[in-house]
């Protein structure tokens, strides 16, 4: 566990976030080798069918990890003070609550899944693929909630490195699955989902059991005897909910994105899948030193070090910065290359990589934008970046992608890339002014002491 109220800043920030990065790259570079198995040997059809879930998987679910997010805010401000045993009762509060929801979610995702997908605009020879995929996934949702919260819990606590040998774990475990099911056995769509299922579940008992033999985390896990408290679970919701909100918002933004997709046809949706898939990889490090620096804040503001959090804030936007530029010039010298992983189908590969050459030269708005939210989240002011994700987003990227695809000359998918672009800008803004307006201080409501 890291204690982040002294000590030299900038080694912190960076040692703390280099095993999340880790661990984030290596799930998503095993999301890509998912989706690389399934276009290379399912085809694109199978391809577009699974890329079309993800933004509903993740608007289903956003809520949830908000509230997730809400608790490792409060887990790092009490764990800032040293009051241990509210961190242990936290940790219990949020596994109840997110295992409940994950079993919720499974039931009602299963018997939806189909009608979701057609109201999003699947191509109706899509839905059963996409039916197949979503009803495993939803199904098992629950054990990913459970691992994500350990997760949680413990960068809260300030140990990033537990986290990602599970991370390892689970990814190896997957890759292996969906080699075993599509390529060996031969079976469908729905085996990439099982494999993710199967090891995240593998992954979360093993990492259960690693947490209680520990004597150096300030809490365990007994799934038979967790005790549940309400106002720790009103401090996480009032903390989570608008990070939820935003979430949620974020979610149906990108399924209102994948619907305006969805009308361009099927080459577009895979070769927007594809090009996605290596964007989510290449935005990990900014998302994370976000996270990393929501601990690191948490942890200061609990101990009242604003001075702390104004340089962590600096020294965490020069690395992301550096970060951004390398991965720009990575993609746009060898993003068709990577493209090929995933199909062979030159169409599909030309609309992907017009998608990232876009979107990868402007990663430093995100950066800028997703790294002050995180910020502002660990200080607990987090109705600024609820409120302006949502008007980034519907008030920006939605609108201008489906005026710049339907009412202009330019491509459809560069006019989706384009909005995605413009939707950063207006975020970064935004959060630049909250910041030097000095507004978000004092915004930590709840008494850490108690």
């Amino acid at each position: 566990m890291q204690d982040f109220t002294k000590g030299p800043i900038g080694k912190q920030i960076i040692l703390f976030s280099l095993p999340i990065i880790a661990g984030n790259l290596l799930m998503q570079l095993y999301q890509m080798i998912d989706s690389a198995i399934v276009g290379q040997y399912l085809g694109k059809e199978a391809l577009a069918a699974v890329g079309a879930s993800m933004p509903v998987i993740f608007a289903i679910i956003a809520m949830v990890i908000g509230i997730g997010s809400g608790a490792s805010v409060v887990i790092s401000q009490y764990f800032g003070r040293g009051n241990h045993e509210k961190v242990r009762v936290t940790s219990d509060t949020l596994h109840i609550v997110l295992l409940v929801a994950g079993a919720i979610i499974g039931v009602v995702g299963f018997f939806f899944s189909d009608d979701i997908l057609s109201f999003i605009g699947l191509p109706e020879e899509l839905v059963p693929m996409g039916t197949e995929y979503l009803q495993v996934y939803l199904g098992g949702i629950f054990l990913l909630f459970g691992f994500n919260t350990l997760a949680a819990m413990l960068r809260g606590v300030g140990d990033s490195k537990t986290p990602l040998y599970f991370l390892v774990l689970s990814s190896i475990l997957n890759i292996v699955l969906d080699y075993l099911f599509i390529v060996v056995f031969g079976w469908g769509v729905a085996s990439a989902a099982w494999a993710t299922v199967i090891s995240e579940g593998f992954a979360y008992f093993v990492a259960i059991y690693y947490i209680n033999r520990s004597k150096k985390i300030v809490f365990h896990i007994n799934l038979f005897k967790l005790q549940f408290n309400r106002k720790i679970f009103n401090q996480c919701v009032k903390f989570g909910v608008p990070t939820g909100i935003q979430q949620s918002f974020v979610a149906f933004g990108a399924v209102a994105l994948m619907s305006i997709v969805n009308t361009l046809g099927t080459d577009s949706i895979a070769g927007f899948t594809a090009g996605m898939r290596i964007d989510a990889l290449a935005v990990i490090p900014a998302m994370n030193f976000s996270m990393a620096l929501t601990s690191f804040v948490g942890q200061n503001i609990g101990a009242g070090n604003i001075d702390r959090v104004k340089r962590g804030l600096g020294m965490t936007l020069l690395y992301s910065s550096i970060t951004c530029v390398v991965l720009t010039a990575v993609i746009v010298i060898f993003g068709t290359d990577i493209l090929h992983l995933f199909t062979s189908d030159q169409a599909v590969v030309e609309i992907g990589q017009r998608y990232l050459v876009i979107v990868s030269l402007f990663y430093l708005l995100f950066s800028t934008m997703y790294i002050i939210n995180g910020m502002l989240r660990g200080a607990g002011a987090v109705m600024f970046p609820m409120i302006s994700t949502i008007i980034a987003l519907w008030g920006v990227r939605v609108p201008v992608a489906a005026l710049l695809t339907n009412y202009t000359d330019m491509s459809g998918i560069d006019g989706v890339a384009w909005s995605i672009v413009i939707g950063w800008a207006i975020g970064m803004i935004m959060a630049l002014w909250y910041y030097y307006s000095g507004k978000w201080k004092g915004r930590s409501s709840f008494d850490v002491k108690k």
